[in-house]
């Protein structure tokens, strides 16, 4: 049996290392924010694993390449590596959700069906839409970091969690329908 976690466990691992990376390159630059980024990552999923007993595959995932991706910009000194690891996160999401609907093995069902009961047809929609806004942040990214300045584009990655929370609000009439 796993340990229950606080409610605030999770959003402190997924979010917490993109706050202190925006709040560092306000103060330290990029390169240092991304040294500070790579390390958060690290930390925030070995303090999940420490309080639930459990290593979940989403964050573990988006560590690893982070930390590839992170390591990459401070090698090279080249920040081209750090403004594409979320188009890849956001893509391998959107391509796994995908994948699981057409295997007709809902993942995001395996994923949140603890706390959310849903029909069969509502974890469909839910996934495929998910899915359509991962593609969508990916798409997102892309145009952002190759057409802005990279002041717009620390903007925009902190500003992907207020349109994360958006969009999972927009999803409450859908889950209220199906459950």
């Amino acid at each position: 049996m796993h340990a229950q976690q606080p409610g605030w466990i999770r959003p402190a691992i997924e979010y917490g290392p993109v706050v202190l990376f925006f709040v560092s390159y306000k103060i330290w630059g990029l390169m240092p924010a991304t040294a500070i980024l790579v390390v958060a990552s690290v930390l925030a999923v070995a303090v999940g694993f420490l309080l639930s007993h459990r290593l979940a595959w989403a964050p573990i995932v988006t560590t690893v390449i982070v930390v590839v991706f992170g390591g990459l910009t401070l090698i090279f000194k080249d920040e081209t590596f750090v403004k594409m690891k979320p188009t890849i996160v956001e893509g391998l999401f959107a391509v796994t959700l995908w994948t699981g609907l057409l295997l007709k093995r809902p993942l995001l069902q395996h994923l949140m069906g603890q706390g959310l009961k849903l029909d069969q047809a509502g974890w469909r929609k839910l996934e495929f839409r998910f899915a359509l806004f991962c593609a969508a942040m990916a798409m997102l990214n892309e145009i952002i970091w190759r057409t802005q300045s990279t002041d717009v584009w620390v903007d925009f990655k902190l500003g992907l969690i207020v349109l994360t929370v958006l969009f999972m609000a927009t999803q409450l009439p859908l889950i209220r329908n199906h459950m």
